[in-house]
């Protein structure tokens, strides 16, 4: 099953910078629109998050989600250890039987794999900030123009 945590965290984490930026305001109902997500999953990715310092939620009629800090302050990978919190990048199968040379040493193996694979990814995570991704996205925006129609399904360019 594909954990589709951090993705959603960090669109949520994206959007909520990109509101604030633009005087908008951000609600779970809204965030869970734009991601196309449950409700309760947006609220439920949102406690670790708040847990952390990441996004503040006031509560009210007038209520919204903001950053808990500066955009640059908040790296992909704070976003990222917070909603997938102790659970492995890859996660292991269960000892086997050593009944021959691989699956004796399979085990041992594959767990250094995993851990040289996780600080390789959380190096690169750490390297890159909610500011940086939202400069990023904002430059490199595929939407249409206005003027534009968008392609049609099967259509050439």
């Amino acid at each position: 099953m594909l954990d589709l945590r951090f993705p959603t965290a960090l669109q949520m984490v994206l959007s909520i910078a990109m509101a604030e930026r633009e005087g908008r305001r951000s609600t779970s109902k809204i965030l869970a629109v734009g991601l196309e997500a449950n409700p309760s999953f947006v609220r439920k990715l949102m406690v670790p998050l708040t847990r952390d310092g990441i996004i503040v939620s006031t509560l009210g009629r007038c209520g919204t989600i903001r950053l808990g800090r500066p955009a640059a302050e908040i790296t992909l990978c704070d976003i990222y250890s917070s909603v997938i919190e102790d659970k492995p990048l890859l996660p292991q199968r269960p000892q086997v039987a050593g009944r021959c040379v691989v699956s004796a040493n399979t085990c041992w193996f594959f767990k250094e794999l995993a851990k040289e694979a996780e600080l390789a990814s959380m190096n690169v995570l750490k390297k890159r900030t909610v500011a940086d991704a939202l400069h990023e996205i904002c430059q490199r925006d595929r939407r249409p123009l206005a003027d534009e129609k968008p392609a049609q399904p099967g259509a050439t360019l």
